[in-house]
């Protein structure tokens, strides 16, 4: 008599959505072979993750800015973090590594694996000058120079630090004011990348930042390498998926039959509530309302990335500065291209800057929005000769809007964006911008809404401020001619 053996099922090796840039080669395989020299073997999803994630431009710049691996917990995605740490100190030069957590105790965690690897290798031991466990100061550092950090993310966590690489573990957590406090930490650094690593969220609300980074992940977003192992549907209509499916199980957990058993899942089934196991285990997102209605089809705009006009050509600026006046954007508009052009920290570079660009490139324009945060600069923009016309204006005066402009200003950017009259670059903050845009009615129009945005937008603000500016003051060109304009 014979038995057939049951099926032995294994966890999918792709995830479901697996979009990335393109790239010329990957330092993927040198990240791989060295964390297999420190007694840390990936699984082959692990690496060809590294693979992807870590391809490099012509140039030998990262493909991808940022980075999203979304995947249940106990699959293995902390082995992917740790690989990508290691070969940023030891591998591509990167001074400042910077490990976030939503809570400290899971930042701990990745401490302690971390640390493991570089005392229980003899090589990599060697290579540290101190480990420190001092309360708010965890980190390893190599005797090269290079640090890396664990902190548990605040609204304040990583201002200061100018960061090579930040890792967002647990992002499903992650607020506005958490990005606007890191993302800045980078802006200095000549490679920079971003890590998300995360479950989905609980709820749209809380995980506004992680639902914006997925809507750009699913749209494919130029400088996004993003993997999800997700299953199809919505938590909040459950009733078309099947979720004793073992099939189901296995295709969104890649260690399924690894490290994450079969049993151990069926004993989940039983204990959790349908939601949460379809969030939890399945990796099935909730309903992204606030995404299915956006003013700016968010697909449609990353088709209008565009080179960076190859010839300088008369040019308006703007800036924009955020509510809570933690960010200032200052954008420029020409030849039919918006870009952010600065963004930082803070309001008290702004003026300063302005200053210098208007010295160096005699704009038509300067925009600021008269109603909004940035109109508590116009008393010292004024003190250094940068101030509205008193009488017919001219080059480098402000362009200040009124509530009817800045009306007229989101309307003139939203027609030239569906009618593909305006390009980008591909800027992640802009992108990130426009991906959470939302509108507030103002009169019988509307405009752009910053406090209930699910992200900062003031480089958006910016680069319309910045078209606006150009629009209405175009008759300051030479050769400029009204007709050509008509006809």
């Amino acid at each position: 008599m014979t038995t057939s053996l049951p099926s032995v099922l294994r966890g999918a090796g792709r995830p479901r959505v697996c979009n990335y840039p393109v790239y010329a080669s990957s330092a993927g395989g040198e990240a791989v072979e060295l964390a297999a020299s420190a007694g840390l073997v990936l699984d082959p999803w692990q690496a060809d993750i590294l693979t992807a994630a870590l391809g490099e431009r012509a140039d030998g710049s990262w493909s991808a800015f940022e980075v999203a691996v979304i995947v249940s917990r106990q699959n293995g995605k902390g082995a992917v973090l740790e690989a990508r740490a290691l070969a940023g100190l030891l591998l591509f030069g990167e001074q400042l590594v910077m490990w976030t957590a939503h809570e400290l105790k899971t930042a701990m965690e990745a401490f302690r694996r971390v640390e493991h690897l570089f005392l229980n290798s003899d090589d990599l031991r060697r290579r540290v000058r101190k480990v420190s466990h001092a309360n708010g100061d965890e980190g390893i550092e190599l005797r090269n120079g290079a640090r890396l950090r664990f902190v548990a993310r605040s609204k304040g966590s990583g201002r200061g630090f100018s960061g090579d690489l930040v890792v967002l573990d647990e992002a499903y957590a992650l607020t506005g004011e958490q990005i606007s406090a890191l993302m800045p930490t980078m802006s200095a650094r000549p490679n920079p990348q971003l890590w998300y690593t995360s479950s989905p969220p609980l709820d749209v609300e809380t995980g506004s930042q992680l639902m914006s980074v997925r809507r750009r992940g699913l749209a494919g977003a130029e400088r996004l390498a993003y993997f999800d192992w997700g299953a199809e549907g919505e938590l909040e209509d459950l009733s078309q998926i099947n979720l004793d499916d073992r099939e189901l199980w296995a295709a969104t957990n890649p260690a399924f039959g690894i490290r994450v058993a079969e049993e151990f899942i069926a004993a989940e089934r039983s204990a959790m509530g349908s939601v949460d196991f379809a969030r939890e285990r399945l990796g099935i997102w909730p309903r992204d309302d606030d995404g299915s209605n956006q003013i700016i089809d968010y697909k449609h705009w990353l088709s209008l990335a565009a080179p960076e006009p190859e010839t300088a050509q008369d040019v308006c600026f703007a800036v924009d500065v955020t509510p809570s006046r933690s960010h200032s954007a200052i954008a420029a508009f020409t030849q039919d291209n918006v870009a952010v052009i600065d963004y930082r920290s803070g309001t008290d570079w702004v003026v300063e800057r302005l200053v210098g660009l208007k010295t160096k490139y005699n704009p038509l324009a300067i925009g600021l929005d008269g109603k909004g945060p940035a109109s508590s600069l116009l008393l010292d923009l004024d003190k250094v000769g940068i101030r509205p016309p008193d009488g017919e204006p001219r080059r480098g005066d402000l362009a200040v809007t009124s509530a009817q402009d800045m009306a007229q200003a989101c309307g003139q950017m939203v027609d030239a964006i569906r009618q593909g009259t305006v390009h980008h670059q591909g800027q992640p903050m802009l992108n990130v911008a426009v991906s959470g845009v939302k509108t507030r009615p103002l009169g019988d129009s509307w405009a752009w809404a910053r406090r209930v945005a699910t992200q900062d937008i003031s480089p958006l603000v910016a680069v319309t401020l910045a078209r606006w500016a150009y629009q209405s003051r175009v008759d300051l060109l030479s050769d400029y001619d009204l007709l050509q304009s008509v006809w």
